[in-house]
């Protein structure tokens, strides 16, 4: 384990074997973050979250409570996770400001095994993004984005799958779009696409 001397660490912070924290990091109480993980400079974590074994993630990313981060992942620079889906700063009155404390408004995203999220990403709250999905850069996820799909916009929509590799998928003639098959051109790999053709849900070969 490895933290900069400017990083904070707060009491009750459960940090892996081999993980490096890099400058000005600050993460709050309560948090687990798992073993090999890489936290680039300036990112902030709040309170409570869990990040799994081998995440990477780039510099200034902030990620709120509520937030759980499986295994693999990769978080580029910039990236931006919201817990609240209607955020205000005081009572209507204006008379008292709002707690930052989580409440019964306060809603949780994972993102699960091997996902890959671009630089300067928005993530929505009360979210899941799927497994091995890849989400572009600067991209503005207001929805659930499935296992294996590519999503880029604002509001970010599926425009295609990726592969375990990160390469985006090919499709294997006009059968596709029929329950078809997707093959990666990088490694070979094949997927098969489901009834609904909403993901590739597992590795052919």
């Amino acid at each position: 384990m490895a933290i900069h001397p400017t990083a904070i660490i707060e009491p009750g912070v459960i940090v892996g074997r081999h993980t490096a924290i890099w400058d000005h990091v600050h993460v709050r109480h309560s948090t687990r973050i798992g073993a090999e993980c890489i936290i680039g400079e300036k990112t902030h974590i709040a309170y409570d979250v869990t990040i799994g074994d081998r995440v990477k993630i780039n510099a200034f990313v902030y990620i709120c409570t509520g937030v759980t981060i499986e295994r693999g992942v990769m978080i580029s620079a910039g990236t931006v996770f919201t817990n609240d889906r209607f955020p205000r700063a005081t009572t209507p009155d204006f008379r008292e400001l709002l707690s930052s404390e989580p409440d019964e408004k306060t809603l949780t995203t994972l993102v699960r095994e091997g996902a890959t999220i671009g630089a300067q990403a928005t993530i929505g709250p009360g979210l899941t993004i799927g497994r091995f999905s890849m989400v572009g850069m600067g991209a503005v996820v207001t929805h659930d984005v499935p296992d294996f799909a590519l999503v880029v916009g604002n509001p970010a929509r599926i425009v295609g799958y990726v592969c375990v590799c990160g390469r985006k998928l090919t499709s294997e003639g006009a059968s596709a779009r029929n329950g078809g098959g997707l093959r990666c051109q990088s490694c070979n790999s094949r997927y098969a696409l489901d009834a609904s053709s909403a993901v590739p849900p597992a590795v052919a070969g």
